[in-house]
């Protein structure tokens, strides 16, 4: 990791932003410096929007200041813009973010330049290799760990349908290992492999992990998951239940045939973080509710750790929020935040699937894939 540059402590207030906040009052605070229309566009409510200001030398105006947006239950701060003394205001959200604890500084590229960013330690995010038609994210993004050492990072794909999270993630995990080429991780492999995995339309633990075991002979798969009836299927109406739990039924038979081990008991938070120490990705299913506000069964991959943090990449955003690539990668989340969101729901069991190291053949996302 860079060396970070020497920090000034920076007085600054802390306002909370919202639909209602005047566009003539930022100006008034702001003087000259103009406020970019997406400001307003999205109601980011959902994802804590504040303002982080610097206070101009007569303490009544601002000299600079910055947007800023978090997912909820989670260990970071988003700069959305910063305008004004844009270091000052940077440094000021740094030292926000550090004061609560949090484990990084992540900034989008609307405005920001490679240049601000490198003097302010930030390093660039490799660029999505794909995002559904609908999102709306910044071209470039940036981040700034809080803590001493590196998370390598994984390409990001962002799932180009509503149910292929389980395929995504899978496809990231082994990109990041090193078993799938770039070139090769593209929307035909998306839709091939949740073709193999889907229990129709989502990706159920058991038949996920059968997929990835014969998409990938060489790597060692777990299935983790503390029941023996069907899952997620208690949305649907009766009806539709029950074929899809005999399709259940099959891949656990499929499972036994592949050498896919079913583990009855759920992999802790401890588990997860031991996993990957010894080098495997955890393909996580969590509840959606904490972090975008509605209870729906999700994959995820836990591919990272940082003091008190699991490092996740989650393949969909809400674009309608302002919720874009940037949040969703190398996204920190608590520990106990991540044991909350892994209890799915109703009938509350847990699911995930390990994937051990395969033959190394790809190329991850950065240099030595740091």
């Amino acid at each position: 990791m860079p060396s970070s540059p020497q920090e000034t402590p920076v007085k600054s207030v802390v306002v909370p932003f919202g639909p209602d906040t005047s566009p003539a009052l930022l100006r008034r605070r702001l003087g000259d410096h103009e406020v970019p229309e997406r400001w307003h566009t999205v109601d980011r409510s959902a994802y804590a929007p504040h303002l982080v200001a610097v206070p101009a030398g007569d303490g009544a105006d601002w000299a600079a200041a910055a947007l800023v947006t978090a997912r909820p239950h989670t260990a970071y701060l988003k700069i959305v813009d910063a305008v004004g003394d844009v270091p000052a205001a940077v440094a000021a959200v740094v030292a926000h973010a550090r004061r609560q604890g949090l484990a990084q500084v992540k900034w989008e590229g609307w405005t920001a330049s490679p240049e601000d960013t490198a003097a302010a330690g930030f390093t660039p995010l490799c660029p999505p290799l794909a995002q559904a038609e609908d999102a709306a994210g910044p071209v470039a993004g940036y981040v700034r760990w809080l803590h001493d050492g590196t998370v390598a990072e994984p390409p990001y794909y962002g799932q180009t349908t509503h149910f292929t999270c389980g395929a995504v993630t899978a496809l990231v995990a082994q990109a990041h290992a090193g078993a799938l080429p770039r070139e090769e991780f593209d929307r035909r492999a998306e839709l091939t492999l949740w073709r193999a995995a889907t229990n129709f339309p989502t990706c159920e633990p058991v038949g996920l992990g059968v997929a990835v075991r014969r998409a990938w002979a060489s790597a060692p798969v777990t299935v983790h998951l503390d029941t023996d009836g069907p899952v997620m299927l208690d949305h649907l109406p009766e009806n539709e239940r029950e074929w899809r739990a005999v399709l259940q039924s099959a891949s656990r038979t499929d499972a036994g045939r592949a050498g896919v081990p079913i583990e009855p008991r759920p992999l802790s938070v401890d588990g997860i973080r031991r996993a990957i120490g010894r080098g495997e990705h955890v393909l996580l299913l969590v509840s959606l509710a904490g972090m975008q506000g509605f209870d729906v069964p999700h994959w995820v991959l836990c591919h990272g750790t940082v003091p008190g943090a699991v490092v996740i990449e989650d393949p969909w955003a809400n674009a309608a929020t302002g919720d874009t690539w940037v949040d969703a990668h190398l996204l920190p989340v608590p520990d106990p935040e991540l044991d909350t969101m892994s209890v799915i729901s109703a009938d509350a069991f847990r699911g995930a699937v390990t994937i051990g190291r395969p033959e190394r053949s790809g190329t991850p996302c950065g240099p030595e894939g740091e």
